[in-house]
């Protein structure tokens, strides 16, 4: 639980899927189900400007009755990046995505991305080091 973000970044990989602003919203959703994902990290010059979610789409494009195919990313994706440092522990990065209400946390020390993590990336973590403990434990007890 208190292994920091970038173990988590090392045993999942850091590459991330992003996007431009201008991109229409079926491009994105085109790329998302295609890599089986829930969000793209919306990028411009390299630079992390927002993301679009499942959420976005469902809110900001399904209940609006916008035009996916004519519609950019930039007017729909989530402005407001919440980030958690690589030196972070899991269970900092738990308790932000628990306190803010998201599934997605992009990783950036000193303005540069790291990569991105995801609740299922955090709880897979969370599973295996709970199952590590149990098994130095059983081995304990077997001695």
């Amino acid at each position: 639980m208190n292994a920091p973000i970038w173990r988590v970044l090392e045993h999942k990989g850091r590459a991330v899927e992003s996007i431009a602003p201008s991109a229409t919203v079926f491009e994105a959703v085109t790329r998302m189900n295609d890599r089986h994902i829930g969000a793209l990290l919306v990028c411009e010059d390299k630079r992390p400007v927002g993301i679009f979610t499942e959420r976005d789409i469902l809110v900001r494009v399904i209940a609006r009755r916008v035009d996916p195919s004519t519609t950019p990313v930039a007017e729909v994706m989530t402005r407001h990046l919440i980030t958690i440092r690589s030196d972070a522990s899991v269970t900092d990065a738990m308790r932000v995505i628990t306190h803010e209400r998201c599934r997605h946390l992009p990783v950036v020390d000193d303005h540069e991305l790291r990569g991105l993590v995801s609740i299922g990336d955090l709880t897979s973590w969370l599973v295996r080091d709970h199952q590590r403990t149990i098994e130095d434990l059983e081995d304990y007890i077997r001695r």
